[in-house]
């Protein structure tokens, strides 16, 4: 899974050293409308941060997919076709109540009776599959090739001395985001027996004068953490997800020695070896959430006045599940393709990636065959900030070998974007790629689904992703003769261009044009796309 490292901690770690559709009269936005956009001055509120990814750039000054606008302007009251969006991906909370009434369900399949009834090949299938089984801590795929040695030798050689650097690397940093924790606790403590409440603010802390250089040390490192958060209690809960991130990476990612497979049974390197997993592809704790807040972002329940909305409104979620904590199989990402498109799926969400696949062509050939079938195949682009062109960053699956040309035309790979248009607008974290990655869209702290009915704010491409199939299903499920090549060129052509310089990696030192940096040059959005939908569908136009 393409992890991202929980954002504000990362501050925590600097502030440590510092201290020690539509009608034909619809017009699409023009793009000198784009260039001309005021960058927004004053911060976002709650409700924009909670939806800034279907807000409209021009109207709202937010980069954001114009979705509300598409419902407004193009969409209405018209009735489209329902579109089964497979997540593949970690489990979902199959029983959330923003996602409960979109799950894709198998009516020839007879639950809980041990019997495949559709004989597809998957035994109680309501909802989709888990092939993980009851597994979901796992290792990386190049500790993989260190512990089973996995190809030649110098690939091997690499990859000890990565596991290595990277494990001492996390212990250290485990460590030090342990003695974080316990430096903002003790003076937590301190400050609230010196103060004599235990809820306070920063001018509470400013107020403190005294001349014990343990209780100055105390509101000094309390005042800088509270630059982070509004409350202490806040920031040791961001430090603890740094604690866990590492202790993951410790305890399984990059250690030789864990074996999360073992309780699934089977051989991941024997694509024919399919006898394994389940037909329960629920989530199995709150921590494996990823699954969840990715089809919130595609499908959450529109308009019932709870949570949040999803992008599409005609959607049925397939859950597919296939992603660990840690790298995923290819073998279960090839079966999970295969497995969405015979059961039903028109557009597959791809959240995840690696920058090792020992059976790439597992997967290189389910995309074939999902191109073959006219599915779609939206993958995120990945979170290390680093230019996928360049064959020191590869980033699987993706659609193509050594920066040649497409094996298929039905992938499409989305970057990354934050709600600040101008310069800040491509996420730090965000791959990119004139060749490799297409388009870019909202990605950076983003609102929707968590287990157990609750909600929260997730960034990375992984977020960014499944806003672009959420757009896919609009104009599948509204436009259902448009084949999957189509619909990708429609998402790609019809996006905005802004012209303006960005910095990319984060590097100020860096810049580009979203041109640059992907193969449309564009930022997704649903109102422009279901325009072009309906004139390429009536023959106006040729894409």
């Amino acid at each position: 899974m393409t992890r991202l490292f929980p954002k504000s901690v990362f501050g925590f770690s600097m502030a440590l050293l510092l201290m020690g559709c539509g009608a034909t009269t619809l017009v699409s936005t023009p793009i000198e409308n784009i260039d001309t956009t005021p960058l927004k001055i004053s911060d976002l509120t709650d409700a924009e941060k909670k939806h800034w990814g279907h807000l409209d750039l021009v109207s709202d000054t937010i980069p954001g997919m114009s979705v509300d606008k598409a419902y407004a302007e193009i969409i209405k009251n018209k009735k489209g076709e329902t579109v089964v969006v497979a997540v593949l991906d970690s489990g979902i909370d199959l029983k959330h109540e923003d996602l409960d009434d979109v799950l894709w369900v198998n009516e020839d399949e007879i639950p809980g009776d041990g019997i495949d009834n559709d004989n597809n090949g998957y035994v109680d299938d309501i909802h989709g599959y888990n092939f993980l089984g009851e597994s979901y801590n796992e290792q990386l795929e190049v500790t993989r090739i260190v512990k089973l040695k996995l190809g030649d030798a110098a690939l091997q050689a690499k990859a000890k001395a990565k596991v290595e650097e990277e494990y001492a690397k996390a212990l250290q940093q485990k460590q030090q985001y342990e003695q974080i924790f316990q430096a903002v606790k003790n003076a937590d403590e301190a400050v609230k027996k010196e103060l004599g409440k235990d809820n306070y603010t920063k001018e509470d802390l400013a107020g403190i004068a005294t001349a014990d250089q343990a209780m100055q040390q105390n509101v000094g490192i309390l005042s800088q953490m509270l630059t982070y958060e509004d409350t202490i209690p806040k920031v040791l809960e961001q430090i603890e997800a740094g604690i866990n991130y590492f202790t993951d990476q410790v305890n399984y990612n990059y250690n030789v020695d864990f074996d999360g497979r073992k309780v699934v049974g089977d051989d991941p390197y024997d694509i024919n070896d399919t006898d394994y997993g389940n037909g329960n592809p629920q989530s199995r704790s709150e921590d494996e959430s990823h699954g969840t807040h990715v089809a919130g972002i595609i499908a959450a329940e529109r308009n019932n006045g709870i949570g949040v909305n999803g992008v599409a409104n005609n959607v049925k979620i397939m859950s597919i599940r296939a992603v660990p904590n840690g790298d995923e199989y290819d073998k279960d990402i090839a079966l999970g393709i295969r497995y969405a498109v015979d059961n039903g799926a028109k557009i597959i969400n791809g959240s995840f990636g690696k920058a090792y696949s020992p059976k790439a062509q597992w997967v290189y050939d389910a995309i074939k065959y999902a191109a073959d079938n006219d599915v779609l195949f939206v993958h995120a682009a990945g979170n290390e900030g680093a230019d996928l062109d360049d064959p020191a960053n590869p980033n699987f699956p993706n659609d193509q070998v050594n920066n040649g040309p497409e094996i298929a035309d039905n992938v499409i790979t989305v970057g990354a974007l934050t709600p600040k248009y101008g310069s800040e607008m491509v996420a730090s974290f965000s791959n990119y790629g004139k060749v490799n990655v297409d388009v870019f869209a909202p990605g950076d702290d983003i609102y929707s689904s968590m287990p157990g009915s609750e909600y929260d704010f997730q960034g990375g491409t992984s977020m960014a992703a499944p806003a672009v199939a959420g757009v896919a299903a609009l104009i599948r499920s509204y436009y259902p003769k448009l084949t999957a090549s189509e619909v990708k060129q429609i998402i790609m052509q019809s996006g905005l261009a802004p012209r303006t310089q960005v910095i990319v990696s984060g590097d100020t030192s860096k810049t580009a044009t979203l041109s640059e940096i992907s193969k449309a040059g564009t930022i997704v959005n649903a109102y422009n796309a279901l325009i072009m939908a309906h004139n390429v569908s009536a023959g106006k136009i040729k894409l």
